[in-house]
């Protein structure tokens, strides 16, 4: 992309959190039955819901660019799906496990977080409205999932880890 625009530059960062989402959608139920809390569990099946709302609202997003809807490897992803597989593994007590898989999930949320808030402002600049607030809508929901998640954490899920330690 050496002689690129900034739509250049936003579609190139759509493909990467496409992809990021797709990732997303396959490891969210390894990471609800991993979970041994319930409402940890409840948090990470209805997060597969509202992803596959995101990804369909990132096939819209791609039509009014007037572009094919498809994917770029994102290695930031991978690395954070790979690091919640490590805590799956771990042969930790389950509350222990599940503050660490909330752990996880919060990374997850603010690399999105970061992400479309990044391709959000890109959309605004060059005066892609429409784009611009499909994406703020999902730019809201992470930002509200990674508000869940720390609730749960706050409220309940660390406290038993404490307690189980």
């Amino acid at each position: 992309m050496k002689n690129g625009t900034m739509k250049d530059l936003l579609i190139e960062e759509l493909r990467d959190i496409y992809n990021a989402e797709k990732q997303l959608t396959k490891a969210l139920p390894r990471l609800a039955r991993a979970a041994s809390n319930q409402k940890l569990k409840q948090a990470f099946e209805a997060h597969k819901e509202e992803t596959e709302g995101q990804i369909a609202r990132l096939e819209q997003v791609f039509e009014k660019l007037e572009t094919r809807a498809r994917g770029k490897l994102c290695h930031a992803m991978e690395g954070l799906v790979e690091e919640a597989r490590d805590i799956m593994e771990k042969d930790f007590p389950p509350e222990l496990k599940d503050a660490a898989l909330i752990a996880a999930a919060q990374k997850v949320e603010h690399y999105e977080i970061a992400s479309y808030g990044t391709v959000h402002a890109y959309a605004q600049a060059i005066g892609e409205r429409d784009v611009a607030n499909l994406l703020e809508e999902t730019l809201k929901e992470e930002r509200a999932t990674d508000e869940k998640l720390n609730r749960l954490a706050i409220d309940d899920v660390n406290k038993k880890a404490i307690k189980a330690a």
